[in-house]
């Protein structure tokens, strides 16, 4: 029953029914009709259910979760893909990285009002593909899926609630101009032992300068045209390697210099 399965995501991505709600243009007690099976859904509403669920529209409607799961690994595996679903292992290096410039991040901007948890997607998208169109390395080597949204880090939610678990963060709600916002508050400094020289985090430093002051909808729009968000296909992985395809718009790399 879609119904049941609208309400099985809302849960499993930790949504609320206002929030819903507002994002596809209906009131909350309308959005309780859906769930409860007394109101079908629109096209329109369908196809922003699935784009927020990052599930893909004819599976949503089928009420298949074709979402990316992610699986954090002690040990090194390699990525398994199949038709339905994406299974990431994460490698005990890149997820100690991560957290690391997580931690980084919320240290230095995740005060700020406009940065909820889209902010941080991008955020991160950016200093890992920024990086890797400068220097031709990664940076934590996250992977990014395209949905409606821009990219977002597959693994960020296992390695959040690993983080919360652990004490790390703090997961706060609150409201950024009437809209649901999730806010991730540092509860200890970050260990920058983790990042491999001075260049890495100075790179993070110019992202965080000449991005964190954006809305969500700001950057959401700008990763929209940036060459790699363009070129996926819905709710498939992003490819490192289209940053070196990139409009001067979003390009970061000076192509002139000699390297």
């Amino acid at each position: 029953m879609l119904a049941k399965f609208i309400q099985e995501q809302r849960k499993k991505h930790n949504l609320t029914q206002e929030f819903l709600a507002s994002e596809i243009g209906i009131s909350r007690p309308t959005y309780m009709q859906i769930e409860q099976g007394e109101r079908d859904l629109t096209i329109t509403e369908a196809r922003k259910l699935a784009d927020i669920f990052s599930i893909a529209f004819t599976n949503f409607l089928q009420g298949k979760d074709s979402s990316a799961i992610v699986k954090i690994e002690k040990s090194k595996k390699s990525a398994k893909e199949t038709e339905q679903e994406i299974r990431i292992s994460v490698p005990q290096k890149n997820l100690n990285k991560f957290k690391e410039v997580l931690l980084y991040v919320l240290s230095k901007v995740g005060s700020k009002p406009n940065v909820g948890e889209t902010v941080l997607y991008k955020l991160l998208y950016f200093i890992d593909f920024d990086y890797y169109e400068k220097f031709e390395e990664q940076l934590i080597g996250a992977t990014y899926i395209k949905n409606h949204f821009g990219p977002t880090p597959v693994e960020f939610k296992a390695i959040v609630d690993d983080m919360i678990k652990k004490g790390e963060i703090a997961k706060v709600e609150s409201k950024y101009f009437n809209h649901a916002q999730k806010k991730y508050l540092p509860v200890r400094d970050p260990d920058l032992t983790k990042l491999k020289d001075a260049r890495e985090l100075r790179h993070i430093d110019e992202v965080l300068a000449r991005l964190s002051d954006k809305n969500a909808a700001e950057l959401s729009v700008y990763s929209h045209e940036d060459v790699p968000w363009l070129v996926a296909e819905d709710n498939k992985p992003l490819d490192y390697e289209a940053v070196f395809y990139r409009a001067p718009k979003t390009s970061v790399r000076n192509y002139d210099e000699q390297d």
